[in-house]
């Protein structure tokens, strides 16, 4: 795997875990101003880009990487999500998430090794 390779893979992984975050931020705010505010709709427009840019990424390294390859690279956003969620969100990691992130993590290893 080249540097190039590499990095367009994170960023596909990254601007899927940022869009998730901000339009977890989006809705939570409706509950306070509806869906009629400004903050709510860039909150959205923002998620719905970064999650277009993550999706053709994707894409592209399809054409270059098998699926089985690619895909546990995917388990990680449920890592990071939960750790950028706790952090951001103030959302409690309880002992049976941190174990599955665990497991989670131990299946990209041995499927990188491979």
């Amino acid at each position: 795997m080249t540097f190039l390779s590499l990095f367009f893979i994170v960023a596909s992984l990254l601007s899927f875990v940022v869009a998730q975050l901000i339009l977890k931020r989006a809705m939570v705010s409706t509950a306070q101003s509806g869906f009629r505010n400004l903050r709510f709709v860039s909150r959205v427009t923002l998620g719905i880009t970064l999650m277009t840019i993550s999706f053709f990424l994707t894409l592209g390294l399809l054409q270059r990487f098998d699926l089985s390859y690619l895909y546990p690279f995917q388990g990680l956003s449920v890592i990071i999500i939960s750790l950028m969620a706790a952090v951001m969100l103030k959302e409690k990691l309880t002992l049976q998430l941190m174990i599955g992130a665990l497991l989670i993590g131990a299946g990209i290893v041995l499927v990188s090794l491979s």
